[in-house]
This record gives structure tokens, sequence and C-alpha cells, in this order.
């Protein structure tokens, strides 16, 4: 396969995903929310034509919603830095022979199919991509292996060791990372997050219907 799409997700268990969420709303409502969000990626995903990789938090779930047969499932690297989580997951990849790897995560409700496909095929004209947040981090960030060659180890490692996350320059340290290599790069529209009760309020009749 040519093309690899990443998700990344944490197990969906009460109390342990969106916490921030859980902090005003409560636990039980996070939950649901959270729920409604892997639904609206996972429909995202399948409209993908690339190898799909579903990367979990704590243990791999075989009787999900995410069907085994269309989903490639792993365990996220055990070291709680997400910078590291990434690299070990590109890492695979790139050791597997994947040409171009995208990763998305689990949290967008203005991420779409359309959005995703684009950054593939723009990814065949660049060795690098990005969809940045309105917060400051990141939605999705790719690579095209085949193009970076030989220093697709050195900027894997690069993007994604000895960075702090969370907070409103995220995307700007990767973008200086992808200047640093003298990368080809090209951005994705900017996107909003779900990660706090404010950022709901706009997504509520979306939220309603998302099984």
């Amino acid at each position: 396969m040519e093309n690899a799409l990443l998700i990344f997700i944490k197990n969906p268990e009460l109390g342990k995903a969106k916490t921030r969420l859980a902090a005003t709303l409560g636990k039980e409502k996070a939950l649901e929310i959270y729920l409604k969000l892997l639904a609206h990626t996972r429909n995202i995903a399948l409209e993908s034509k690339a190898e799909r990789h579903l990367f979990y938090s704590q243990f791999i779930d075989r009787t999900d919603p995410w069907d085994n047969k269309e989903f490639i499932k792993h365990l996220q690297n055990p070291n709680p830095n997400l910078g590291s989580k990434m690299l070990t997951s590109f890492e695979h990849l790139l050791n597997s022979g994947i040409k171009k790897a995208l990763i998305i995560g689990s949290d967008c409700l203005e991420l779409n199919a359309t959005i995703v496909n684009s950054a593939f095929n723009n990814l065949g004209n660049h060795e690098a991509i990005i969809g940045p947040a309105k917060d400051g981090g990141y939605y999705s960030i790719g690579f095209n292996f085949e193009k970076l060659g030989k220093r697709a180890p050195s900027v894997l490692k690069d993007t994604f060791l000895n960075k702090t996350w969370s907070h409103e320059n995220v995307c700007a340290e990767a973008l200086a990372t992808f200047d640093k290599h003298q990368l080809s790069y090209t951005q994705l529209p900017i996107l909003s997050d779900v990660d706090v009760e404010e950022d709901i309020q706009a997504y509520l009749e979306k939220l309603k219907v998302l099984a």
C-alpha cells in the first residue's frame, strides 16, 4: 500500500477521555461526546482509500465499532510523551515501506474526507503537510517518505522529539522544523478542535446526529 492514514485514539473509558470537558460537563457527558467524535473520525477514515492504522492508548479492542477488517490495530508507544508516540508510529510505517503517511486526531468535527483526500494528493508534490488548529496546535501532520529519502528518520525525530505539547506554538514549532530541514511543504485549512466546553457550542446539532 502506498498511503497510510494513522488515527490516534484514547480508549473510551469513563473519566479517561476528554478530561478538560469532564471538568465542566461531567465524566458521563464527556465520554458521550468523545464517542461521537470517534464516530465522526471513523466515518472519515472509512472514506479514505489509504491503509488505515488505528493506535489505541491503553489496549487493542477487537470488539469495538472499528471494523477489524478495515483498520489495522496497534497499541501506542507506552511513553507518555505524545511526540514519542507519534514518532514510533511514523517510524513503524516508514520501515514497513509506506510511501506517504498522514496522522489525524479524533477531536476535530470540522475535519472531513475531502480534506484528508486533499492531504494525500498534496503529499504527492511535497515532502510534508500540516493541518493547523485554531488553538495553535495541529490536527494533522504527514510526510512523503519517498521524497524525503534518507532524510526521513532525522526529520521525524526533529519534528516529534524534545517538544512540549498543548500550547499555542505547537504548529509554529513544527513549521520551524520543516524550515530547518528545508522541506517542501503545504498547509491544510485551519480548523478547530473540541477540547473544552466552549468548543462544543458551535457543534451541538452535529453532535446530536452522530452515532
